[in-house]
């Protein structure tokens, strides 16, 4: 089983958004990746930070149990279809998601406490600082 750690952010909202993923099999990082997004809200963010995650894991994780927590709860409860998706360009990105889920034997969400995705915010800020700051 791998386990994905996904964050996505945007300092106001909308306003600069970055994403951050970190992919772990027994515990060990195989994969951490961040990127600054543009103007974008934080849902979009969270959303793109799973899309990438997924892609990533198409090409070598096939048939593979994923577990992917975030600190989300709307994205969460969205993909679990407990609540509505309203927003016309998150629609697109939970498409994307769908697409990309049957490339797996199991994908599991699960909403985790921010204080446990340190790993992905960690990715967003730096992302972000070197964006607006150059560091």
């Amino acid at each position: 089983m791998l386990e994905v750690f996904a964050d996505g952010g945007s300092r106001g909202n909308p306003g600069h958004a970055a994403y951050g993923f970190v992919v772990k099999k027994d515990g060990m990082i195989v994969k951490e990746e961040g990127g600054y997004l543009g103007i974008e809200t934080n849902n979009f963010a969270e959303y793109t930070a799973l899309v990438k995650a997924l892609t990533y894991l198409e090409s070598g994780a096939k048939g593979e149990e994923i577990h992917v927590f975030l600190d989300s709860q709307l994205v969460v409860s969205q993909l679990s279809g407990i609540y509505k998706v309203k927003s016309p360009k998150i629609r697109e990105l939970v498409i994307k998601v769908r697409e990309l889920e049957p490339a797996f034997k199991v994908v599991k969400y699960q909403h985790i406490l921010r204080d446990k995705n340190k790993e992905a915010d960690r990715l967003v800020n730096i992302a972000l600082d070197r964006k607006l700051y150059g560091t």
